[in-house]
Formats: C-alpha cells, sequence, structure tokens
C-alpha cells in the first residue's frame, strides 16, 4: 500500500502558507491513516498550493519552512528498507514503486463493453 498525501490550498490558509495549519493536518490525518492501516512513515505529505502550482514541480519559495518530505518503506524487489526523500508531489509520485506484475500467468485484459455488429 502506498499513499501520497498532498495538502492543498496553503495559499488559503491564515495566515497565507502557514506552517502551523499544515502541522495541524499532517497530525490529524496521520492519525487517521493509521487507523485505516496505513503506516504514517511510509506517506508522503506534501504541501502544495495548486491554483499557484507552488511545490507541485518545483520547490516553491512561498515554504521555505517546507524542507523535505521523507518516506521509510521496504522495498518490493530487495525487501530492504529504504529512505525516499523528495519536495515537491512530482518528486512523490516519482517515488511511487510499480507493482509487480506476475508475468508467469496468462495476460488478463479487462472488458468494458460487448458490442453487436
Amino acid at each position: 500500500k502506498q499513499l501520497i498525501i498532498g495538502v492543498n490550498k496553503m495559499d488559503s490558509t491564515e495566515p497565507p502558507y502557514s506552517q502551523a495549519r499544515f502541522e495541524e493536518i499532517k497530525k490529524e490525518v496521520s492519525l487517521y491513516i493509521k487507523k485505516v492501516g496505513y503506516d504514517p512513515k511510509a506517506v508522503a505529505f506534501v504541501p502544495i498550493s495548486g491554483w499557484n502550482g507552488d511545490n507541485m514541480l518545483e520547490p516553491s519559495t512561498n515554504m521555505p519552512w517546507h524542507k523535505e518530505w521523507v518516506i521509510e518503506r521496504k522495498n518490493i524487489v530487495t525487501t530492504k528498507a529504504e529512505t525516499v526523500k523528495g519536495t515537491t508531489l512530482l518528486q512523490a509520485l516519482d517515488a511511487v514503486m510499480p507493482p509487480a506484475r506476475p508475468s508467469n500467468k496468462p495476460l488478463r485484459l479487462p472488458l468494458q463493453d460487448v458490442y453487436k455488429i
């Protein structure tokens, strides 16, 4: 299970780009995701502003307090513990590990609709 949490609308907090508000949201969401079975240490919390593009593709100058997000997880292939770090939402998406594909089994394709001609 992999999860990325983007805390959006950081430009709308009071004051704008508030670190205290981000930490409050991170704390509350961490408690919730722990209840549903996720390890908060394996989740990237990224403060973003979708409207302004802050921390989406490149680090924002509006949030100098946000240094990096850190994920502690077990590598699917090597089964060793690893730490992944980044600052932006794009880097968090790039850090998602693809699922293991069962290449020794028959190919299955989802069928969406059947048409009669």
